[in-house]
């Protein structure tokens, strides 16, 4: 019967993987795949990490299931995280937690409670967006839309953004970056947050906010101000939250769904619906990630060394985008490039294009993917130069 089934291109990032690898270029780069590196270019484990681990480990008891909604103490310690310690909606019992296996299983639990408890609801997704939302939301049975975010000149479009916001049906979902956008790096301010805030208010749609790097930006409780703007003034609320990238345990997977409700006896109809989902996909998420998680946020000292070590993370991000636009300035490319240093988190859509970045990879053994999206924790002080040097030449 498997006769009938045909081999599909693979994923492009992992792709990139393989090549990288087989390329013998002593200099090669690698802005491909989207994780953390370090100067060294490995992704360590952080030592908060390390020390909650020998923690768990002596003194874990059982290896049992921890129920749909996974543990509640790894809920006790996302949610003020995420909303706020003074959040007047988690003191009005409004919010529910559901772990879940990474950031993606939180999406993917969102995308079915949409499908089945929203039926006919369409859903709307940046221009461009994180290619696996297309993939999640549409093998969900849920019609996806978009609406701009970059316009051609490689810059915000916020004015397009907004303008397509006011036209989309009532009662359709909304997806949000709440920082550090993916793949673009182009951020909301404040102000802008307030303008989408009032019109999904106005035209009564669903904002569902993927929070995938609460801290990469400009810090845990700024990387958040538009997720709680959203929880504090709207009646219904979907978060997607990922401890993946804050707490480099990509490979626990470990991450929540978090439904607002307008009431607490709503939130427990919605709640419900959620460890349905929840057990017709994988009936229990992994208990490691989210227990590291609750180590930490219930410690006081594993909680200040992680904030310290999360800070050094943010920093070294920050500056190799600044670093970036000045290696360039030698070759009259600073300004041409500066949107790198304006933009935050792992990812820059840099502007280069799918021709520019073949020739990269050809002739230089630096590898990104085809839309020009570099993950810039793969900079490094060493590369730069070379980095610049190959950038002019294919700018030539």
């Amino acid at each position: 019967m498997f006769e009938q089934i045909e081999r599909v291109p693979g994923d492009a990032i992992l792709g990139l993987i393989e090549a990288f690898k087989k390329d013998t270029n002593p200099q090669k780069v690698d802005l491909g795949v989207g994780v953390y590196r370090d100067a060294n270019g490995n992704t360590p484990i952080m030592r908060a990490v390390k020390e909650a681990e020998a923690r768990l480990l002596k003194n874990e008891t059982t290896k049992t299931y921890i129920g749909s909604h996974g543990a509640p103490a790894y809920g006790e310690a996302l949610l003020p995280m995420v909303l706020g310690a003074d959040s007047s909606v988690l003191k009005a019992n409004r919010a529910s937690a559901t772990q879940s296996p990474g950031g993606t299983g939180a999406l993917r639990l969102a995308a079915d409670f949409i499908a089945n408890q929203l039926p006919g609801k369409g859903i709307w997704v940046s221009d461009p967006t994180w290619p696996n939302h297309h993939g999640i939301f549409t093998a969900a049975g849920v019609e996806l839309h978009k609406y701009p975010y970059v316009d051609a000149d490689n810059r915000l479009d916020f004015d397009g953004m907004l303008a397509a916001l006011k036209k989309i049906p009532e009662g359709d979902v909304v997806v949000l970056h709440a920082c550090c956008h993916n793949p673009t790096g182009f951020d909301l301010s404040k102000d802008q947050w307030q303008e989408v805030m009032a019109v999904l208010s106005e035209r009564k749609l669903l904002p569902l906010v993927d929070f995938a790097y609460q801290g990469f930006g400009e810090g845990l409780d700024e990387d958040a101000y538009g997720v709680r703007l959203l929880a504090e003034n709207l009646d219904e609320v979907i978060i997607t939250s990922s401890c993946s990238k804050n707490f480099g345990i990509y490979c626990e997977r470990t991450g929540c769904l978090i439904l607002i409700a307008k009431d607490a006896e709503q939130m427990e109809n919605v709640r419900s619906q959620a460890a349905i989902v929840a057990r017709e996909n994988y009936s229990n998420p992994p208990a490691h990630g989210g227990a590291i998680v609750s180590e930490i946020l219930h410690d006081a000292e594993l909680s200040a060394m992680w904030h310290e070590e999360l800070t050094e993370m943010r920093d070294r991000i920050n500056t190799l985008r600044r670093d970036f636009v000045e290696a360039l300035k030698p070759y009259g490319l600073d300004q041409k490039y500066a949107c790198v240093a304006e933009q935050r988190g792992m990812f820059s859509y840099t502007g280069l294009t799918p021709e520019q970045v073949d020739r990269l990879r050809d002739e230089f053994g630096i590898y990104m993917v085809r839309s020009g999206r570099a993950n810039v924790a793969g900079f490094s002080h060493e590369n730069l130069p070379y980095l610049a040097k190959a950038i002019a030449a294919v700018n030539e």
